[in-house]
């Protein structure tokens, strides 16, 4: 990828784009629910348009599946060869992230 491409996947989404991706990861099991709400809680002004692609790619998964990446009863491979992209590790590695603990 050329340094233009390289720059336009490190950019910033905008709001349009953010709200859309709130609702494409909607799911039907409370438990991914609830990883993506706190994922967007902790990441939603820095997400990226590679990682948002990474996103997008999770959410085409069926929520047993998807529940199995977030707790990592299977990898990307076991689910879906087509998923080991730096992208997706990323953003599944941004979703396991236990949240921060306050003192």
């Amino acid at each position: 990828m050329d340094a233009t491409g390289m720059q336009a996947t490190d950019a910033l989404i905008d709001e349009r784009v953010l709200s859309k991706l709130k609702w494409r990861c909607r799911r039907g099991l409370l438990e991914n629910d609830i990883f993506i709400e706190r994922f967007f809680k902790r990441f939603e002004t820095t997400l990226t348009v590679k990682q948002t692609q990474g996103l997008n790619l999770l959410m085409d998964l069926s929520d047993s599946d998807l529940l199995d990446l977030h707790l990592g009863r299977k990898t990307l491979a076991q689910v879906d060869a087509h998923l080991v992209q730096d992208e997706v590790s990323e953003v599944l590695s941004m979703l396991r992230k236990p949240p921060e603990r306050s003192l």
